[in-house]
């Protein structure tokens, strides 16, 4: 399995990336919603297949999370790629706006590495178990 985690901030790509590369997927990683379809292009473009995932945060520069959310989902070799928000918008409205927009899921920040997996599993994404915490920058849940 393969996913895409969008998120202008390092650490927080690191904390995401790690739990799931320990859950035995391939990532690949953007630091907004422009770089992350330039990461695509190249993927596919390379012959890699569509990621079964995309987890994207909500704010971020030049692209943000619902412009990408939606201009994923305009695009038709992208549709079998589910979308989760993974944000600190919190508001019942942003919720709305980015299920509206063609996102499946959504998570709050911040999150524990069991709840990632289990909205994996709710996308019937079911990955292997997580082995050691996720770390990075400093930062460690357990």
């Amino acid at each position: 399995m393969i996913a895409l985690v969008v998120d202008d901030s390092r650490a927080m790509r690191r904390i995401v990336s790690g739990v799931l590369r320990r859950a035995g997927m391939d990532v690949l990683e953007a630091g907004d919603g422009q770089e992350a379809l330039d990461v695509l292009e190249r993927h596919l473009a390379a012959g890699g297949d569509v990621p079964d995932i995309a987890c994207i945060d909500w704010n971020m520069p030049v692209m943000d999370g619902l412009q990408l959310v939606t201009t994923v989902r305009r695009r038709r070799e992208l549709r079998s790629m589910a979308l989760m928000m993974v944000t600190s918008e919190s508001e019942q409205s942003q919720v709305v706006k980015a299920l509206a927009a063609g996102a499946h899921e959504y998570l709050f920040k911040p999150f524990t590495p069991e709840a990632l997996l289990g909205k994996l599993e709710l996308l019937g994404l079911a990955p292997a178990p997580v082995g050691e915490p996720a770390t990075a920058g400093g930062a460690s849940w357990s």
